[in-house]
């Protein structure tokens, strides 16, 4: 990787609430490997003040990221958007420059890396458990790839299972299927959990049957905590390709961090941080 000549930058997280979050200590992690002197401070911001925070201190560092409620609402302070922020409509990184204030969106960023790094393909018959934030940008990105989509969601998923679908024929141009989760088989090239059923404390259980995991060709789910859900262990018992969702967290802040200070990162690299990220993780529980 490349490192850049070590300089004393403030980065953050706005958000409201952000309870325990991981990002101090991925990015202190990925601060250390690339040689940047920085800080990562943690901005709680209510709804109603973040004009306010943004004005007095977030346009004041050198880049931040943003979580919920925000990554819609600070659009409308950004001179400029990615063509993914744009794309998705919402943005969870921006980097302060001396003349603009761009928006951008690592969230599938990171997903996509997490895949590389685990050698899975996206592409084929892709099965994607869930239609939320999250479910909703893996499924923009597997239409990108030209992937067959399958969207399953339980019965009161289908409204936004629905919208998903309607927006990737407005915006793309391109189809995909919803069906039940009670309808989900086997068979597919890739299974996707972007539900947060199997998350801690909830580790027992899983969005779909053993089947449909275990005769699939690879699975990849966004949940970290645990860093084996009960979907993972289906994949890892039955041989096949797995990734979770430690590893997209640490990657999507690690493109964050590639737009910010133009630092590269290794599958190396980010191992490291993964084991350093579930180390704090095992602290906590």
């Amino acid at each position: 990787m490349r490192v850049v000549e070590p300089r004393r930058y403030i980065f953050g997280l706005t958000g409201y609430p952000l309870g325990h979050s991981m990002s101090p200590v991925i990015h202190k992690a990925l601060f250390e490997i690339s040689g940047i002197d920085a800080s990562y401070v943690m901005v709680e911001t209510p709804p109603e003040e973040l004009g306010d925070s943004f004005r007095k201190s977030l346009s004041a560092m050198r880049g931040f990221n943003v979580t919920i409620p925000h990554k819609i609402n600070i659009i409308r302070y950004l001179d400029e958007l990615s063509p993914r922020a744009k794309l998705f409509g919402a943005v969870n990184t921006v980097d302060v420059g001396e003349d603009n204030i761009v928006g951008h969106n690592t969230d599938c960023a990171g997903f996509l890396s997490a895949l590389q790094m685990a050698d899975i393909e996206l592409g084929g018959n892709v099965l994607l458990l869930g239609s939320g934030g999250v479910a909703r940008m893996i499924a923009f990105e597997a239409i990108l790839a030209e992937a067959d989509l399958t969207i399953a969601v339980r019965e009161s998923g289908i409204p936004s299972a629905e919208k998903i679908k309607k927006e990737i024929k407005e915006k793309l141009n391109k189809d995909c299927k919803v069906i039940s989760l009670s309808e989900a088989t086997g068979g597919y090239d890739l299974v996707i959990n972007g539900t947060p059923v199997g998350m801690y404390p909830h580790m027992d259980a899983c969005p779909v049957s053993k089947d449909v995991v275990a005769t699939s060709k690879a699975a990849f789910d966004v949940i970290y905590n645990p860093q084996e859900t009960v979907f993972l262990k289906y994949a890892r018992e039955a041989g096949i390709k797995y990734s979770g969702g430690l590893s997209m967290l640490v990657w999507q802040a690690a493109v964050a961090q590639e737009i910010w200070n133009g630092v590269k990162f290794s599958n190396e690299d980010i191992a490291k941080v993964i084991e350093i990220t579930q180390k704090e993780l095992e602290k906590n529980e």
